[in-house]
C-alpha cells in the first residue's frame, strides 16, 4: 500500500476515534442530576426522580462482603445507598493516606455503580456515625487550643488538606461525570453542635464546589427542630431533615419546608433501629413501627434514606462513645434490616414489601444469609502479662515525664498506654489512689509490684484503695475505649489527663509506655525470646477479683477437604471479663461479657484459613478464667448464632451510683 493510502486509513481511524470520544463525552455530559423547585422533586436526566436509599458503612463491612451486602440492598428495592467517609480511617497519621483493601472507597462506590445503585455521599469532614471521634483524626488534638468543626485556622488548614485529597477522588464518580454519586452532604447535623459557625459552613461550601464543580447537588442534614436547622442550614446547601418511626411526619416535613419552601421532601436518616452502649439493653425498633412510618413517607412522594440498612461491626478500636461517658460496643448491628453479619431479617422483607407498593423491585433470587459454622471450643494458654511484655510491646522504651502525659502527647492515638511510677510512702494499710476531675480516660487497670489492685474509670470509679511498700512499682494500664463522637465534647483526650494523687499527694516521676499491640500480635515469634520483667513471686499472684492484664494464645485448625469451609462464625468468651481479641492478626474488637449486652463477636470467614492453624490472641484486662490449677477453663468458643442482646444487671447498678462529670 502506498503512503497516501496509509495516511487516509490513519486519518479515518483518527476521525472515528475522535467521534467516539466526543459521543462518550456527550453521553456523560448529558447525564444530569438537579433539583426541580417548580415540581418539588429531583430530576435525573431531565426526568422526575425519587430515591429510596439505605445506609451502609464500607468501613464496618469487610471488602470481602461488599458485593453481597450491596446486592441484598438492591434486591430489597433500594435504588441508592448512602455512605459516610471517615477521615480518620483514611489518614490515621498526618499526611499518611490509606485507600487500599478495606479502605478502598473508590472501589466500593464503583461496585455500587456496577450493581445499578446510585450513591449519596457524606464525606464529612465530621460524620458522627457512632465512630471514633465522629470520623475526625485524633491527631488534630495535638493543637490543644484547636476548636473543632469551626473556622479555627488550624482546623480549617487540616480540613483543606484532607478535602484536597478525598474530593478529587470523588469527582470522576459524580453522576454528571458518568459515576453513581447524585448528591453530596456538607458536614453532618451541624445544627447539633455548639459553635454555629456559618463561616465554617461557607468555607466547606466553597471547597466542595471548587473540587466537585458547581453542578453538584450539595445538601445538609439536621434533626427536625427549628433550632437545629437554624445553625445547620446555609443558603446554597439544600436543607434536609432526619427522624425515625413515631415522629410526627407532617410536622417534620413542615420544618424542612420552612427552610426549603420548594424542592423535594427528604428524610436523610430514617432510623430503622438505634445504637447500643456497653451495660445497656440492646436497642430494637419494632418492624411494624418502621414499615408504618416508611409507608407514610413514601406515600407523600418524599425521598428517604434508611439509616441503617446494614450496621456492620466496629472492628479494632473504631467504636465511638457518648456522654455521660458510655462507649459503644463492637457490634453495630443497629437492629437494621440486614443483621451485623449481613443476614436477612423479618424487617428486611417487611421493608421490601412496602417499597414494592411504590417502586418496581428487582426480580430474581435474593442472596441468602451466609452459612455459619460452630467450630467449638479452643483452649488458650497464658502467653505473658503486659508487664512482662513491655520490651516487645514498647521496644523503644518508655517516655519519662514529671507529670503524666496524654495519649496524644506521646502520639498514641488508639489502644493502650502503661503508666509507671513508684509509691512514695508505705501503704501497708489501704491508701486511696485518686483521679480527681475524672482524670482517667477511660479505664485504668491498677497493680502494685505485680499485684492487681482494681480498676479506675472516668465515670464512676475515680478512687481506689491500694496497698504496697514504699518504693513499690505502681502500674496503670490505661485503655482508650473510644472517643466521644457526638456533642460539645468531641475533644476527648485519652490517658491520664490530670494528675493522680496518693493519699491526697500528687504522684510524679512517671515512665510512660505507649504499647504497639498490633505489631506485637502479628509477630508472636518475638515473644518467646524476650526475657520477662517479673519481680519475684508477685507475677503469679491473682486476687479473687482481678488478674493482671495478660495475653493468652491458642490455635485451631479448619479441615481443608470440606467444601465451603471456612464459614462465618461468632466467638464467645465463657468466664472471661473484658478485653481485646485478634484472629490471625486481625483485630476483631473489644469483648466485655461481664457488662453486655454483646456476648459474641462476629468473625467473618475471610480472616480464617484452612491451609494452616488459625491463631487466636486474647488480651484479658480484668479477670481471666485461667489458672495453673484449672487449665480446662481457659477456653473461647466459636458458635453459629450471635448473642448481642443479653440481659444484664449493670444498668440497674448505675442507677444507684452518684453522677459525676465526664
Amino acid at each position: 500500500m502506498d503512503m497516501p493510502g496509509v495516511v487516509r486509513i490513519l486519518s479515518l481511524l483518527l476521525v472515528s476515534l475522535l467521534l467516539g470520544t466526543a459521543r462518550a463525552f456527550r453521553n456523560a455530559s448529558q447525564k444530569t442530576f438537579t433539583i426541580d423547585y417548580n415540581h418539588n422533586c429531583f430530576l435525573k436526566d431531565g426526568q422526575p426522580f425519587r430515591y429510596i436509599s439505605g445506609s451502609i458503612h464500607y468501613f464496618r463491612v469487610p471488602r470481602f462482603y461488599w458485593e453481597d451486602r450491596l446486592l441484598k440492598m438492591k434486591m430489597a428495592g433500594l435504588n441508592a445507598i448512602q455512605v459516610y467517609v471517615p477521615w480518620n480511617f483514611h489518614e490515621p497519621q498526618p499526611g499518611q493516606y490509606q485507600f487500599s483493601d478495606d479502605r478502598d472507597v473508590e472501589h466500593f462506590i464503583q461496585l455500587a455503580h456496577e450493581l445499578g445503585l446510585l450513591v449519596i455521599l457524606r464525606p464529612g469532614p465530621y460524620i458522627c456515625a457512632e465512630w471514633e471521634m465522629g470520623g475526625l483524626p485524633a491527631w488534630l488534638l495535638e493543637k490543644e487550643d484547636i476548636v473543632l468543626r469551626s473556622s479555627d485556622p488550624d482546623y480549617l488548614a487540616a480540613v483543606d488538606k484532607w478535602l484536597a485529597v478525598i474530593l478529587p477522588k470523588m469527582k470522576p464518580l459524580l453522576y454528571q461525570n458518568g459515576g453513581p454519586i447524585i448528591t453530596v452532604q456538607v458536614e453532618n447535623e451541624y445544627g447539633s453542635y455548639f459553635s454555629c459557625d456559618y463561616d465554617y459552613l461557607r468555607f466547606l461550601q466553597k471547597r466542595f464546589h471548587y473540587y466537585l464543580g458547581n453542578d453538584v447537588v450539595l445538601f445538609t442534614t439536621d434533626g427536625e427542630n427549628e433550632k437545629l436547622m437554624d445553625c445547620g442550614a446555609l443558603q446554597g446547601l439544600y436543607a434536609t431533615v432526619d427522624f425515625g418511626p413515631g415522629a410526627n411526619i407532617t410536622n417534620a416535613f413542615l420544618i424542612q419546608r420552612k427552610y426549603e419552601p420548594k424542592g423535594p421532601l427528604i428524610n436523610s436518616e430514617f432510623y430503622t433501629g438505634w445504637l447500643d452502649h456497653w451495660g445497656q439493653p440492646h436497642s430494637t425498633v419494632k418492624t411494624k413501627a418502621v414499615v408504618s412510618s416508611l409507608q407514610d413517607i413514601l406515600a407523600r412522594g418524599a425521598n428517604v434514606n434508611l439509616y441503617m440498612f446494614i450496621g456492620g461491626t466496629n472492628f479494632a478500636y473504631w467504636n465511638g462513645a457518648n456522654l455521660p461517658y458510655q462507649a459503644q460496643p463492637t457490634s453495630y448491628d443497629y437492629d437494621a434490616p440486614l443483621s451485623e453479619a449481613g443476614d436477612l431479617t423479618e424487617k428486611y422483607f417487611a421493608v421490601r414489601d412496602v417499597i414494592r407498593k411504590f417502586e418496581k423491585v428487582p426480580e430474581g433470587p435474593i442472596p441468602p444469609s451466609t452459612p455459619k459454622f460452630a467450630y467449638g471450643k479452643v483452649a488458650l494458654k497464658k502467653l505473658k502479662t503486659v508487664e512482662e511484655s513491655l520490651n516487645v510491646l514498647c521496644p523503644t522504651g518508655p517516655i519519662k515525664s514529671l507529670y503524666p502525659l496524654t495519649f496524644i502527647q506521646v502520639k498514641q492515638y488508639f489502644g493502650f498506654v502503661l503508666y509507671r511510677t513508684t509509691l512514695p510512702e508505705d501503704c501497708s494499710d489501704p491508701t486511696p489512689l485518686s483521679a480527681p476531675f475524672s482524670g482517667v480516660h477511660d479505664r485504668a487497670y491498677v497493680s502494685v509490684d505485680g499485684v492487681p489492685q482494681g480498676v479506675l474509670d472516668r465515670s464512676f470509679l475515680t478512687t481506689l484503695n491500694v496497698t504496697g511498700r514504699a518504693g513499690a512499682t505502681l502500674d496503670l494500664l490505661v485503655e482508650n475505649m473510644g472517643r466521644v463522637n457526638y456533642g460539645h465534647y468531641i475533644k476527648d483526650y485519652k490517658g491520664l489527663i490530670s494528675n493522680l494523687t496518693l493519699n491526697s499527694s500528687v504522684l510524679t516521676n512517671w515512665m510512660i509506655f505507649p504499647l504497639d499491640t498490633e505489631n506485637a500480635v502479628c509477630h508472636l515469634e518475638d515473644w518467646h525470646a524476650s526475657p520477662g520483667s517479673c519481680r519475684g513471686k508477685a507475677c503469679a499472684h491473682s486476687s479473687s477479683n482481678y488478674t493482671l492484664p495478660a495475653f493468652y494464645v491458642g490455635n485451631f485448625s479448619i479441615p481443608s477437604g470440606i467444601p465451603d469451609l471456612p464459614q462465618d462464625t461468632f466467638i464467645q468468651f465463657p468466664g472471661w471479663t473484658k478485653g481485646q481479641v485478634w484472629i490471625n492478626g486481625f483485630n476483631l474488637g473489644r469483648y466485655w461479657p461481664a457488662r453486655g449486652p454483646q456476648m459474641t463477636l462476629f468473625v467473618p470467614r475471610h480472616i480464617l484459613v484452612t491451609s494452616a492453624p488459625n491463631t487466636i490472641v486474647v488480651l484479658e484486662l480484668e479477670r481471666a478464667p485461667c489458672s495453673d490449677d484449672l487449665p480446662k477453663l481457659c477456653v473461647v468458643e466459636f458458635v453459629d448464632k450471635p448473642v448481642i442482646s443479653a440481659t444484664m444487671t449493670y444498668s440497674r447498678l448505675l442507677q444507684h451510683l452518684p453522677e459525676q462529670d465526664s
